[in-house]
């Protein structure tokens, strides 16, 4: 009886995520090649106005790394029409919010205002494509302002660098082998004509996608999207350049001495493909299944059952190019990282030899329908995964469908996805450490 109600639930709730999470939306092209996307929601008095633009750190020269993550910065500065620093004073001032944020792949602009406040939020981003002021003082701040939070969130965090290190070794040819952030060095070397070339280049409109989200009038929106981003000239047809990179065929070791810590961590990372194929999303639900939750394998095990170790984690990082797989540990008492490691490999080989349980496959597919249905429950939400999945993934339809890629992903599946992927062969493993130097 008990699992009678449990597949019935589970039947209703595919069945509500097939009808009820459908995100209806309207496309169409501009003549300089912008990209638009159109999602209505009157549910709350709310409009999203956001730009994401294909460029990340990997378009970056590898002698000057951080540039894609210095212009989102950099674009609040001011425009032609908009004054230096009064760019949140009239964001704030019309009761909005807004924010930016920085990938390898990509970067995004967003504005959140009250729905009779889109011309506002339109315009505004038309500025910053269309009038942006890239000046010396302007670079200069934002130079300190980064250098802050390199500070801040690297090198004077506890575990800070170990993503640096993690993609040091992971990527010999891919830009992924930088940071987002990128060399401090490499910006104080920067010329000003530097910045002004790289925002000619990848800041235009044929490189950009434009969603409007929430409560709006569909005809009033399209005319104002004309009169402001319409007259925006296009720009230079951009080749994104192919790496490649060779297979990891044998074990990379490395250490790293962290002086803001005391407890050693293991790092073991796997290569992994594109976030587009469908191999990625098996190993978001290896990873789901290993790490996710305190009734997951490895942290029931390792942290619950045989208190090895303060924290376990499995984390899929998915780019447009490649991935990694990382998988981590906290030893703790007299265990070491080895002993944490061993046990995470005797999990992953469980899952290469044997099917996992249908119990745990129904746990997997219930878990994915939930962060199907969170992800889309913020007209926030929605506006990132439509300019995401048109953008990166070339598919924008995949807001309504991806869930359906889940669905079909089988036992069998996850055990092949493993075999392939997750050997010890194929890894980094990166011992983690408190550093030896004495501190003052």
């Amino acid at each position: 009886m008990k699992n009678s109600i449990m597949m019935l639930s589970a039947a209703l709730m595919l069945g509500g995520v097939a009808n009820a999470q459908k995100v209806a939306f309207e496309e169409y092209n501009l003549d300089n090649g912008m990209h638009v996307i159109l999602h209505n929601d009157p549910s709350a008095p709310v409009v999203v106005t956001s730009v994401m633009y294909h460029v990340g750190s990997k378009d970056e020269r590898p002698d000057r790394t951080g540039f894609a993550h210095f212009f989102e910065h950099l674009l609040f500065e001011g425009t032609q029409n908009i004054k230096r620093g009064e760019w949140m004073k009239i964001v704030t001032a019309n009761g909005g919010v807004n924010n930016a944020n920085t990938s390898d792949d990509r970067t995004y602009y967003y504005e959140v205002f009250p729905s009779n406040n889109l011309e506002l939020g339109l315009w505004m981003e038309s500025e910053r494509l269309m009038h942006p002021i890239i000046n010396k003082i302007g670079v200069e701040t934002q130079n300190e302002v980064v250098k802050e939070e390199k500070r801040m969130r690297y090198d004077n965090q506890p575990y800070g660098n170990i993503l640096p290190e993690v993609k040091k070794y992971m990527f010999k040819n891919h830009p992924y082998r930088w940071t987002t952030i990128g060399s401090m060095k490499d910006l104080d070397a920067a010329t000003l004509e530097e910045f002004q070339a790289f925002n000619k280049k990848f800041y235009t409109p044929n490189n950009a996608v434009l969603v409007v989200a929430g409560d709006f009038d569909k005809n009033k929106a399209k005319e104002w999207i004309q009169k402001y981003f319409g007259p925006i000239p296009k720009g230079e047809v951009l080749k994104k350049q192919t790496y490649t990179e060779e297979p990891i065929s044998q074990t990379i070791t490395a250490t790293y001495e962290d002086p803001n810590i005391q407890i050693p961590m293991v790092v073991a990372t796997y290569r992994t493909p594109s976030m587009k194929t469908r191999d990625a999303r098996v190993l978001d639900l290896i990873s789901s299944y290993l790490s996710d939750g305190k009734s997951s394998k490895l942290y029931k095990k390792i942290v619950d059952d045989k208190k090895m170790a303060l924290q376990i984690g499995a984390v899929g990082f998915s780019q447009e190019d490649y991935g990694m797989y990382i998988l981590y540990g906290l030893p703790m008492g007299k265990y070491t990282t080895a002993d944490i490691l061993k046990e995470m490999d005797e999990e992953i080989v469980k899952i290469q030899t044997d099917l996992i349980s249908e119990k745990d496959y129904q746990k997997l597919q219930n878990k994915f329908d939930n962060n199907f249905v969170n992800a889309n429950a913020s007209v926030e939400g929605i506006a990132e995964n439509l300019a995401s999945y048109y953008l990166l993934y070339g598919d924008i339809n995949l807001i309504n469908t991806e869930i359906d890629i889940y669905h079909s992903i089988t036992r069998e599946e996850i055990r092949e996805v493993a075999k392939k992927y997750l050997n010890p062969n194929q890894r980094l493993i990166l011992d983690y450490v408190p550093s030896k130097k004495v501190q003052n």
